[in-house]
This record gives structure tokens, C-alpha cells and sequence, in this order.
């Protein structure tokens, strides 16, 4: 049987994604392409996958067909350039570290991954400022590219901070409009199988029945296809991370002009942490907590005091509660029907991988669209090694940030230093990075989600002491060393004068878009 028909159920940004990741890749390729269909209701609030992206967004954005300017200006969007995490090594003021989104100088040069544990043992938490001019960039307050950078183009690598309704509603015009995505707003009330245990359709409340030959499933903490139907069970890991709850705010700016963050700002607090994010016209904040170990009044009540030091305003804030639990699906795609976004499972928003897990399934199942019934059992089966792979290796980063705290003001923090709470994996990488710096055959996979250069971000901003090597520092490598500081000095000299502020690049983009020279 040949694949025909993808239907999508459910909207919001992982379906829209899904769509048009999908639509543009099939139009490209083929004269008669399948047809892609996406039911959504109209009475199902969107609770959206986060507000930062990676910088994998401007390829996925690029190969739709949407032009930047058009994206930043409908979207509220503004960029991102890293994350700063504040207070998470010992919980003081000036306790800070950066992870930003470009590789540091010299990453291509093998002799750099030794440099980086001399490096993290002599900067301490500076590791990121010595190897990569990014830091500088952000802590002035610049944007990573001018109103003369082409399209999708950088000066220095960056990402974007989004309004995720804005954003549905966008890519879903752009679907309909220039891809030919079929759109369907109606409740879906039952699912039907095949004979063979395949979904063969899908019943609608005013369209009646939906034939299909794949299905994905992206309706959100329901998974209504996969988990609901098909009975394919949710694989949780909260005895690693223990967040379970967030409630989130949108806060206004004091003034028009008020200078908006190139990064997203992580700041621990004492039973959890703190996310903010920079939009062209609001902050988004919120506070990401374990109800085992504090309340909800409590949360709510560090996150206001977060507001206001950080000089917002608390009034009339309409404040949102989500509860979740930490976890995957044991198989993403099982039978004809593949789980896109939270229907496949929902990790902390630590690292912003929500939004990538959506591109990059949407991706591989582009790239690797089984033509027949029977190469879709083939693919079915890559697809769940590589992603649980995947998933498994982001709740290892993700714990990496807990267990190298020195922090121990509080049961949250100190018994996520228990080893019990770590996977084999993480153990086994910690210890093979005492003597020397993360590289990526580390990895099992030739393409990571996390590259090595990323762990090195997080261990040496944590202060993670490397030993010295009993074999003792070579001249070369001081001297590289040496050379590696002046170079990063002298790249952020000159982006420091290259670079506009962040807002001032913004109000351009939105007053004439991008204007390539």
C-alpha cells in the first residue's frame, strides 16, 4: 500500500510545524505529492512548546519558504543568543555562567578539547568568556547580526525568542496559503482501526470520517492517538528530574525603549528555577518548580519577587498553572501513527528542547518518508532507536545542570547531587571527564542534540574540576592557550563595535525588514 495521506490531529506549533515541515518537502520533491491534512479544535486552548527556540529554527523556517522579516514582525519575535544561568552554582549574587549558542574558537582543532579542561580549571566560571566572544555580546545588550545581514544569515549565531500563539497562528496561515495543507477545525469524537490494528480514520463532529494513511498524533498531554488509542505507554523519569509544576507570566516592559535581553535568563531559585525571556513587546516569565519539595503559593510568590527585583510589575498579571510530569513515550511511533510534541513527552524547558524535538522529528520523518506500508515498519523502528536515544541523552544535560551544583541550602538541591538520581550514562561521562574535556566520540551518534562543545559550556560554568593530567601540560598547549584568550578578546572587540543594541535592530526589522546590501 502506498502512503497517500498524512493527517495531523491536533494544531498549535508541533502540528503547524509538523505540517509545514512536511508540505514544503513533499512539494519540493514530487509532482504528486501526498496530501497533508490537520484537524484541530476550536475548543482546545493551545498550550504552546516554549518561547525560545535553536538556531535549527532559521534552516526549518528557510526550507518553508517564510521570509524572516515577515516571521519577526508577525511573531513578536526578538533573538537569542544562549542562556545565562544565574545562582545555580552556589546560589549568590554574582554567581553566573553563560551557555551560548556559538562553538568556541578553535573547536575544529583537536588539540582545543584538552585546552578546554586547562581552560575550565583555570577560569573557573569565565570558561565561556576565554573561548567565545558571545558572552561579551550579550552582557552589552547587542544583536547578532545588522539590518544588512541577509535573511536567516548571522554575525554570530542565534536563535529566537517567540510569542508561541503568534506563532501557530502564523505558520498556519502560511500552510494553508503557500503549501496546500488541508484545514480542518472540527472535535474529533473516535478513532477507528483497521483490521490490521492500524488507525485507518478518524470521526469529526461536522466532517464525518477522515481517512488516513499515516497519522500523527499532536495533541498535546492527551497524546489521544498513540497513548489514548493505541495504548502505548508513558515512560517517566521524575525520580531524575524532579520539576513537575510551572506557573508562568507574561510581564509588560516599563517603557517602549526599555533594552530587551539577547538571552534567555535561567535563575535557580530554592526548589527550582526561574526562566526569562525577551519579546519585542513583553517579558515571559515563569517559575518551574517540584511540588514535593515546596507549594504553589510559595512558587507563585518567589516568582513575584523575581518580578519586581528584576524591575517589572506585578499588577493585574494574569498568571498560568501547568502541571506535568518529566518522561517519554516507550515508542514515538507505533503502528501508522507518530507522536509529535508533548503527545510524545514533555521535559523541563531547561534548554529550550521542546520546540527542537518537534523540528527534528518533523524533519527525519521528511527525510526518511516511508513511501510504502511496509518500509513504514522499517522506519518506525530507526525512528524509536535514534529518538529515545535522543531523549535520553537531553535528560542527561538537563540533570548535568543539578548534580554539578554546590548548592546545599535546601533538600531540592542537595538531593539532586545523589548519584542514585543519575543515569548510568551521566556517571560513566562525568568520570571519563575528570582527566580531560568532553569530544564528541564521547557520543554514540554522529549527530547529537547536545555537541560536546555544549557539555564544556555547562561543566566549566559549574566549576566542575577537571584534574590535571598526571602527565603534565605541554608548552604547545600553554601556548595555545595563551593564543586562544587573545583571539576571543579580539573577536569581541570587534563585534563590540560592529554590533547595534538588540532593540534598536528590532524597531529596524519591523519599520523596513531586513535590507541585504
Amino acid at each position: 500500500m502506498v502512503i497517500n495521506r498524512v493527517v495531523i490531529v491536533g494544531g498549535g506549533t508541533a502540528g503547524w510545524l509538523t505540517a509545514g515541515t512536511l508540505a514544503a518537502a513533499f512539494k519540493k520533491r514530487h509532482n504528486n505529492p501526498c496530501s497533508v491534512t490537520l484537524i484541530e479544535s476550536a475548543r482546545i486552548p493551545i498550550v504552546g512548546v516554549g518561547e525560545g527556540t535553536w538556531p535549527t529554527m532559521r534552516r526549518t523556517l528557510k526550507k518553508m519558504g517564510i521570509r524572516e522579516s515577515d516571521f519577526m514582525r508577525e511573531c513578536n519575535v526578538a533573538f537569542k543568543q544562549g542562556a545565562k544561568f544565574c545562582r545555580w552554582v552556589t546560589g549568590e549574587k554574582d554567581d553566573a555562567y553563560y551557555h551560548p549558542l556559538m562553538q568556541p574558537n578553535m573547536h575544529a582543532d583537536t588539540d582545543v578539547m584538552q585546552l578546554s579542561a586547562l581552560l575550565g580549571t583555570v577560569e573557573n566560571n569565565n570558561f565561556s568568556n576565554s573561548v567565545c566572544p558571545q558572552e561579551t555580546i550579550c552582557e552589552n545588550g547587542l544583536a547578532p547580526k545588522l539590518i544588512t545581514t541577509p535573511e536567516y544569515d548571522a554575525i554570530a549565531n542565534y536563535a529566537y525568542h517567540l510569542d508561541a500563539g503568534k506563532f501557530s497562528t502564523f505558520l498556519a496561515k502560511h500552510c494553508r496559503d503557500n503549501l496546500g495543507v488541508q484545514h480542518i477545525v472540527d472535535d474529533v469524537h473516535s478513532i477507528n482501526s483497521a483490521p490490521s490494528g492500524d488507525i485507518a480514520s478518524v470521526s469529526t463532529k461536522k466532517h464525518g470520517e477522515v481517512k488516513g494513511d499515516l497519522f500523527i498524533d499532536c495533541t498535546g498531554f492527551a497524546s489521544l492517538l498513540l497513548g489514548r488509542h493505541l495504548g502505548v505507554k508513558f515512560k517517566p523519569c521524575n525520580d531524575t528530574l524532579f520539576a513537575d509544576s510551572a506557573i508562568a507570566a507574561q510581564v509588560p516592559y516599563p517603557r517602549e525603549d526599555s533594552p530587551i535581553s539577547t538571552h534567555t535568563i535561567s535563575t535557580a531559585m530554592t526548589e527550582g528555577w526561574v526562566w526569562d525571556i525577551g519579546l519585542v513587546n513583553r517579558r515571559g516569565t515563569g517559575h518551574v518548580y517540584s511540588s514535593q519539595y515546596t507549594n504553589e503559593d510559595k512558587a507563585t510568590q518567589q516568582l513575584m519577587e523575581y518580578i519586581k527585583a528584576t524591575g517589572g510589575s506585578t499588577k493585574d498579571l494574569d498568571v498560568k498553572k501547568i502541571k506535568f510530569e518529566s518522561g517519554y513515550r516507550e515508542e514515538f511511533w507505533h503502528s501508522n501513527c507518530l507522536a509529535i510534541g508533548l503527545s510524545a513527552g514533555f521535559l523541563e524547558p531547561l534548554e529550550a528542547s521542546a520546540l527542537l524535538l518537534v523540528e527534528i522529528s518533523a524533519t527525519t520523518l521528511a527525510e526518511q518518508f516511508p513511501v510504502t506500508r511496509d518500509e513504514m515498519r522499517i522506519a518506525a523502528k530507526r525512528f524509536n532507536k535514534i529518538f529515545t536515544y535522543r531523549w535520553e541523552r537531553i535528560i542527561d544535560f538537563l540533570k548535568l545542570h543539578y548534580v554539578l551544583t554546590k548548592r546545599s541550602d535546601t533538600p531540592f538541591w542537595r538531593d539532586n547531587q545523589h548519584q542514585e538520581s543519575l543515569s548510568e550514562s551521566l556517571k560513566e561521562l562525568l568520570q571519563l571527564w575528570r582527566y580531560r574535556a568532553p569530544c564528541d566520540d564521547d557520543f554514540l551518534h554522529a549527530t547529537e542534540v547536545f555537541p560536546a562543545s555544549s557539555y564544556q559550556f555547562v561543566l566549566y560554568g559549574m566549576q566542575y574540576q577537571a584534574s590535571s593530567s598526571p602527565y603534565g601540560d605541554s608548552e604547545k598547549n600553554m601556548q595555545l592557550v595563551k593564543h586562544l584568550k587573545v583571539q576571543t578578546k579580539q573577536q569581541s572587540d570587534q563585534l563590540l563595535s560592529q554590533l547595534v543594541p538588540h532593540r534598536e535592530l528590532l524597531n529596524k526589522i519591523k519599520r523596513y525588514g531586513l535590507q541585504p546590501v
